[in-house]
């Protein structure tokens, strides 16, 4: 969705933690803009009257002029009846007036109702599966309130730009709004005064003269759009063409800028930085989705940014506000929440795409890390509150467009995503679900997205999605540990939770175990129960230190991490069985009691894969020749989870 940003603290930015700084400021502004602009147009995720017809094709064709607040013109619609139809209806402002609809080239009647819902009454009823079409004849002033669309001035120079997120469409144009359907195929004619260029979706088919001082320009796209992801912008923009997508083929880059902007060096850098922040996010989440068409920018008077497809709308022109735009292209545009409940499905994975320019691009380590610091202190300034919106808050614009939870909370469950699936599990499981034609350039739900990591993963994420997704808060932990004298080790992991929604935070830990010259080694524990204990392997140094999260892998607050000389193997064995080390590469030993000398291993949906005699000079199982997964381990005495590297 939009992101708000302050255009000159952005220009101002000279080194890059100034940046970091900069970009809690911007997301603040952001958050504020986006609840006021939501708060205004919300109401439903589907118009029930729309659900008889699947939108196929609409063709604008309207006279717009930036220094005169009114729209005019026709809009003809292509639909197909799903089910037997004598009525259909649009979404379209009351306070726009339409003069008549043509049905079959016969003027039909209609009533425009108090619901800003046009009906249509057909001439004759439509069977199911029928495809026909009709155009809307229509002009008036949109409605101010909702900021739809709007008309200023740049440089002195009138400017016209609409921002339809989420329901504004309904305020300039007849379309249909609802979070279920998608308009196939958009032409965008707009005839305006010759001496101003149209931003649009899609691709630029024309500009051509036209008498008395005027111009028609004529974008097309044949891609799938949201209505709300359509926009027009007209100005003096000075047009930059170049191309991007490299090192693969590279398709058209096209920027409309003020001209005040098209002068500055910072802006013209930062448009240039994107084409790395294309191949960093063609790389990570598969091809950019509009590859046919172009990618590109136009600048508007509200201070963020809106992912309009195929060319994002900015207000200001920092990297982050640039990455947080295009990754949308990929989450938000080509897939779609399929209700503002799921709205975490666009802002968090857009807010992932932020994370990922910080890491590879932009900032060192050391700064990376302390940009995560920030986002968990932020993230855990409040002890509750969940990443989905319920159905009671969605009348809410502080819970959708909440900053903390669908924007940050949003992106850091993402990255806990890539850290429990790995990185080349996670990025496979993202390109599959781009890639899924159920879905691609259409809407998705948390469930579906949930499928694909666990088809990947091969492991089921439903405590993962219920806690981090559904519940509210985050874990806190009590760590202790003891090396003992072979150099193994023992842990004891408590946990408490910041919310009550949320009994047990179910998680893989990181830990990283420092030696006194200087040695490193990270292990994993499996935390699936409350003070749960570990018997680890030995490790070839003496451990010094321990170090929980050390690259903030994982969610969580405070805590503490202490050794305790009262614990020890003998200690896990005496309280329960415990298997090490967790995750696994060839043996997997069993600390504790062992009745009889054979295991099972078994899947994850409950088969049993083989029965396995145990090592009983060491208590160990050979696992190397398992494939990488997910697995329990079964005996008489306990039934264990463990993961196969």
């Amino acid at each position: 969705m939009r992101k708000i940003y302050s255009t000159v603290l952005l220009l101002a930015i000279t080194a890059q933690m100034t940046a970091q700084r900069v970009g809690d400021l911007e997301r603040s502004r952001l958050i504020e803009n986006e609840k006021e602009h939501y708060g205004k147009i919300s109401g439903y995720n589907v118009n029930p009257n729309t659900l008889n017809y699947d939108l196929l094709y609409q063709r604008l064709e309207l006279d717009l002029d930036p220094a005169v607040y009114r729209v005019g013109g026709t809009v003809t619609a292509h639909f197909k009846a799903m089910q037997e139809m004598s009525n259909i209806y649009f979404d379209l402002s009351k306070q726009l007036t339409v003069s008549e609809v043509k049905f079959r080239g016969q003027n039909i009647g209609f009533q425009q109702l108090s619901t800003d819902e046009l009906k249509i009454n057909l001439t004759q009823t439509l069977a199911a599966g029928s495809i026909d079409s009709l155009s809307i004849k229509y002009a008036g002033a949109p409605p101010t309130a909702n900021g739809a669309f709007k008309t200023s001035s740049q440089g002195g120079t009138p400017l016209l730009y609409t921002l339809s997120e989420p329901y504004g469409a309904r305020d300039w144009w007849p379309t249909k709004q609802s979070m279920n359907d998608k308009i196939d195929k958009l032409d965008i004619k707009i005839t305006s005064p010759s001496q101003y260029k149209v931003a649009s979706n899609g691709k630029l088919m024309s500009e051509t003269a036209l008498p008395g001082g005027k111009k028609l320009t004529y974008w097309q796209t044949n891609y799938p759009i949201a209505a709300y992801l359509f926009a027009v912008g007209i100005t003096n923009y000075a047009v930059t063409t170049e191309t991007i997508g490299a090192p693969g083929p590279e398709f058209p880059y096209l920027n409309y800028l003020y001209p005040s902007s098209n002068n500055n060096s910072a802006v013209k850098a930062n448009i240039n930085w994107t084409k790395q922040a294309m191949a960093l996010f063609e790389d990570k989440f598969g091809p950019y989705p509009y590859r046919d068409e172009k990618y590109g920018h136009a600048e508007f008077g509200f201070g963020g940014g809106m992912e309009h497809a195929t060319m994002s709308f900015m207000g200001s022109w920092g990297k982050g506000i640039i990455a947080h735009e295009l990754a949308h292209q990929w989450f938000g545009d080509k897939i779609t929440c399929s209700t503002w409940n799921d709205i975490w499905l666009n802002e968090g994975f857009a807010t992932f795409g932020e994370h990922l320019v910080n890491e590879k691009l932009l900032m060192t380590a050391a700064q990376f890390q302390n940009y995560l610091a920030d986002e968990i202190s932020y993230i855990t300034s409040a002890s509750g509150g969940s990443v989905y919106v319920s159905d009671v808050n969605l009348g809410n614009d502080g819970a959708v467009f909440s900053g903390r939870l669908s924007y940050s909370k949003g992106g850091y469950v993402v990255r806990m995503l890539r850290w429990i699936l790995g990185d080349e599990a996670f990025y496979q499981a993202l390109k599959n679900y781009m890639s899924d034609p159920a879905l691609a350039y259409g809407y998705a739900s948390t469930a579906q997205l949930k499928a694909h990591m666990e088809a990947v993963a091969g492991k089921d994420l439903t405590e993962f999605f219920n806690d981090w997704i559904y519940g509210q808060g985050y874990p806190v932990y009590n760590i202790r540990w003891k090396q003992l004298a072979d150099g193994s080790l023992a842990f004891k992991v408590g946990q408490t939770q910041s919310h009550n929604s949320v009994n047990f935070f179910e998680l893989l830990l990181p830990i990283r175990l420092k030696g006194t010259n200087g040695q490193i080694k990270d292990i994993v524990l499996d935390n699936t129960e409350q003070n749960q204990l570990f018997a680890m392997e030995a490790v070839p140094f003496t451990v010094s230190s321990v170090e929980f999260n050390p690259e903030r892998q994982i969610l969580t607050r405070g805590g503490t991490v202490a050794v305790d000389n009262a614990l020890s193997v003998t200690e896990t064995a005496n309280t329960e069985t415990s298997i090490y080390p967790n995750p696994v590469k060839d043996k997997l030993f069993i600390a504790g009691k062992l009745s009889g000398d054979t295991v099972s291993i078994i899947s994850t949906d409950g088969k049993l894969l083989k029965t396995m005699k145990v090592n009983t000079a060491n208590n160990s199982v050979d696992v190397s020749n398992l494939p990488r997964g997910i697995y329990f381990l079964k005996s008489a005495d306990f039934n264990h989870k463990f993961i196969k590297q």
